[in-house]
């Protein structure tokens, strides 16, 4: 992908982002969501560097890389509003969304439980001789899950075609890494032997050049790798913060993190005049998605127990 590409990823990530903090304000989103604002280097550069048909598995802060992969920025907002256009038709919401004709297993709220799935994806492939690499993505308050340090052992011991994606923003909700993880990131992956890197998660270009060797390596046939992409969170762990104000971090620390911008460093990568033009097509899109997802109907409560099982059966009411 060129810078072009890049910049304009991040871009559609950062206003979708920004658009949907507006749909929370005004009620139309129901329940908050876990802003991504700051990491979207992270979700664009890894990405790029993945075919059509590879697979991702996601977060609760999971909007960047659904919107990374490919998902439709229209549906995905409308799953955010849980309207029945959505992508998982308003059933999935803000940390479930999934899209599995864009190779999306889903966003999973439960910290770190995404990374089996992801791995076990990249098992099955394997198994079915298809040239196809999973990543999974997870925070730093996930690196001490018994559940990933398990799907690290299995996917060395295999030599999975996974790569590991730990997003190091800083903190885990309101806990800072330095309180919260012995040794490094990098060394539990070590501990396995998983090569694993230190990126800078605020570069969409630096994660590509990475990811790209990461991707390649497990297309290969050379197993997992860990990249630990060190961002900040520009914005709240979670919208209610912007109401209840939790003082965990100050605001010369906030200026000091949020002063590598993502947006504006790839941005000055693009001639201004086709960033223009990026800026301008990306509001468009989101005018349109924002007007899709409110204009789109609720799902009917009737069938609220539709979809449930993988063969269509029906879940019998009060079963």
């Amino acid at each position: 992908m060129d810078a072009a590409g890049l910049y304009r990823t991040v871009r559609l990530i950062r206003r979708f982002e920004e658009r949907a903090i507006e749909l929370v304000r005004d009620g139309t989103i129901v329940g908050g969501i876990h802003p991504y604002v700051g990491q979207e280097a992270i979700a664009a550069g890894t990405c790029a560097a993945l075919r059509p048909g590879d697979v991702i598995t996601s977060t609760h802060r999971g909007h960047g890389h659904v919107l990374a992969k490919g998902a439709d920025p229209a549906r995905a907002m409308a799953e955010l509003a849980g309207r029945a256009t959505g992508l998982n038709r308003g059933r999935g919401g803000s940390m479930h969304a999934a899209d599995f004709s864009q190779g999306i297993l889903g966003a999973n709220a439960i910290v770190g439980a995404a990374a089996p799935i992801a791995t076990g994806a990249a098992w099955a492939a394997r198994r079915a001789g298809l040239d196809r690499v999973a990543v999974t993505y997870f925070g730093d308050g996930a690196v001490s899950q018994g559940v990933v340090l398990e799907t690290f052992n299995l996917a060395a011991l295999w030599r999975l075609p996974v790569v590991f994606v730990c997003e190091n923003n800083g903190f885990a909700t309101t806990t800072r890494v330095s309180e919260a993880v012995a040794g490094t990131i990098t060394g539990r992956a070590h501990a396995f032997g998983i090569p694993a890197s230190t990126v800078d998660g605020s570069d969409p270009e630096a994660v590509l050049h990475e990811a790209a060797t990461a991707v390649e390596r497990a297309r290969s046939g050379g197993g997992p790798s860990l990249l630990e992409c060190v961002a900040y969170r520009f914005d709240a762990h979670h919208t209610w913060e912007h109401a209840a104000r939790p003082r965990y971090r100050t605001d010369e620390e906030l200026a000091a993190g949020t002063a590598r911008d993502p947006v504006e460093i790839q941005g000055a990568r693009v001639a201004p005049d086709e960033r223009a033009r990026i800026d301008a097509e990306v509001e468009s899109t989101l005018d349109l998605a924002v007007d899709f997802a409110r204009q789109s109907p609720h799902p009917d409560p009737a069938g609220a127990l539709d979809h449930l099982y993988a063969d269509g059966l029906r879940a019998r009411a009060g079963a």
